[in-house]
């Protein structure tokens, strides 16, 4: 299959999850005790949550994905990798995605984005965005505030949440990540670590490729429309690009949220991810105790740590 040098792609993969957190102070009392107290459902502990809790993120770190089904939200890591979010910024500003399509759906993988052209064609101008980047694979790990998980993983020594984002450090050699979870945005790259720019992006719709972690630049995660984006039809060429440009998804636009009419926002907030009660959210999932589960599994991954999202109040 003939593709210009424009065009990212990333290797087949298969995945492992893992890591988990905290405790949650259990009844005293005999489990079979009239008197013995329930520990809180995950909805139960959200629904006693109080504002401070959450957050709304950034709009100038929001990029809007119009599609023809609705909308998907994606928030932008520029703790993470600063170079390349700057550039999405530039390129969304301008509208550089607009009108371009999701070109690639690979079954447990990814679904991917941008200008695909064929040998010949002339590539889509990305205006003032810059054509080069270095690669953003991992950042230090002094002055990230870092919420480590109690709970081992096969990936990496230490795990957990920064920023908001579900990442990974090594304390040995300073260095701190983002994991590559379900919704994880990631820049597509050739075989030069610095090849990417930002301009051909993917979305993990499958089991997490915790493999690919420092070994390509992660930019953001998605908010709300996942199912928009995983039920893309599977691609039928190699590695699932759709060569029919018919079975392609158009894109309306990828727009800033600081670009749009604050009337025309999603208002959206997260949940807070270095507090006690993200701390009982997650147990609330790692040792399940409501009536239907008999054995709690006491470890959680950290890919399957769903971070709250719902409508501002």
């Amino acid at each position: 299959m003939s593709r210009s040098h424009r065009i990212r792609l990333l290797p087949l993969c298969a995945a492992l999850l893992c890591a988990a957190t905290a405790t949650v102070a259990i009844a005293a009392e005999p489990a079979d005790s009239a008197t013995a107290e329930r520990p809180k459902t995950t909805q139960e502990l959200l629904d006693a949550s109080l504002p401070t809790d959450w957050r709304r993120p950034d709009p100038a770190n929001t990029l809007y994905m119009e599609l023809d089904g609705g909308r998907v939200v994606i928030e932008l890591a520029p703790d993470f990798a600063p170079e390349h979010v700057a550039n999405i910024r530039t390129l969304a500003k301008e509208g550089f995605w607009d009108g371009l399509t999701i070109y690639r759906s690979q079954d447990n993988f990814v679904v991917q984005f941008g200008d695909l052209t064929d040998e010949g064609e002339t590539p889509k101008p990305i205006g003032s965005a810059r054509a080069k980047l270095p690669a953003e694979f991992s950042r230090p790990a002094e002055g990230l505030a870092f919420h480590a998980l109690p709970d081992r993983d096969g990936w990496a020594p230490e795990t957990g949440f920064a920023a908001g984002f579900p990442a990974a450090r090594d304390p040995a050699e300073g260095q701190a990540w983002m994991a590559h979870c379900y919704g994880t945005l990631g820049a597509g790259r050739d075989m030069a670590a610095d090849s990417s720019n930002g301009t051909e992006l993917y979305v993990v719709t499958g089991q997490a490729p915790r493999q690919l972690d420092r070994n390509i630049t992660q930019v953001g995660r998605v908010l709300q429309g996942m199912e928009l984006l995983s039920v893309v039809p599977r691609g039928a060429g190699p590695m699932g690009f759709h060569e029919e440009a018919s079975r392609r998804v158009p894109i309306k636009a990828i727009r800033l949220a600081s670009e749009v009419p604050a009337a025309e926002r999603s208002d959206l907030e997260v949940l807070r991810t270095g507090t006690p009660l993200f701390d009982a959210v997650v147990e609330s999932r790692r040792n399940r105790r409501d009536d239907w589960y008999l054995h709690p599994a006491g470890h959680i991954d950290l890919c399957n740590i769903t971070v709250p999202v719902r409508d501002a109040e």
